[in-house]
């Protein structure tokens, strides 16, 4: 299980963005945030991926409260997670074609000899044709970058995915092609989903269970992938 305990960060004039929120998510479930731009979600969704340190409460995983943040966690527990974000041009490398993108994370992790069976499992898994894993991201679209960043989020097989509003800027096509992605590997690896976004109907469809910012833990709504 992903747990958020108490959790208070990230400060805007002097006020935290997030305060006392807790949250949680079984293995292989698919938990939904939903709220409006700007409320704190995406901070939240940061502390849960240890991408940022909060300033009071704690993240356990599987129990165990976890060692840090950033780099101070340990190996274990950053590979644990994958991570995709609503700006894919804000988080790939504009100097790597899309092949060294998607598998940057196994040579970071000194499993290099991974990195071709990985790539050719991944790539038809979230839509890229060979042609398109030899460029580099101002080569592609918004669309096609982000099927390379979550095809990064997946290539160390993580037990959690963290997306942060992860379709907000893709037509509906490569919405629903990145979601499909997503359930077939949750279904597969039992992994535990927490998505962040503020589109109601999308969300509903997707997951399990629909937590509403602002009264967390008090209004859920049932939902399921059609």
């Amino acid at each position: 299980m992903l747990e958020l305990r108490s959790i208070t960060a990230g400060y805007d004039r002097g006020r935290p963005v997030v305060r006392d929120v807790s949250l949680s998510v079984e293995a292989g479930e698919a938990v939904g945030l939903l709220g409006p731009s700007g409320c704190g979600k995406s901070t939240l969704a940061r502390v849960a991926a240890l991408l940022h340190r909060p300033d009071a409460g704690t993240v356990v995983l599987d129990g165990r409260p976890v060692s840090g943040y950033r780099h101070r966690a340990t190996r274990a527990e950053r590979t644990a997670y994958g991570v995709v974000f609503q700006q894919p041009r804000l988080s790939a490398d504009p100097r790597l074609r899309l092949a060294d993108l998607i598998t940057e994370p196994l040579r970071a992790t000194g499993r290099r000899t991974d990195t071709a069976a990985r790539l050719a499992e991944l790539a038809p898994v979230v839509g890229l044709g060979t042609d398109l894993l030899t460029r580099r991201p101002h080569e592609v679209s918004d669309g096609q970058l982000q099927r390379a960043c979550l095809a990064r989020a997946l290539v160390l097989r993580p037990h959690w995915l963290i997306c942060d509003e992860m379709t907000a800027m893709l037509d509906a096509s490569t919405t629903a092609a990145l979601v499909t992605a997503v359930e077939d590997y949750r279904r597969e690896s039992g992994a535990g989903l927490l998505t962040v976004g503020h589109d109601r109907v999308l969300l509903e469809r997707w997951c399990d269970r629909v937590v509403e910012w602002g009264e967390l833990g008090a209004s859920e709504t049932e939902g399921r992938l059609a």
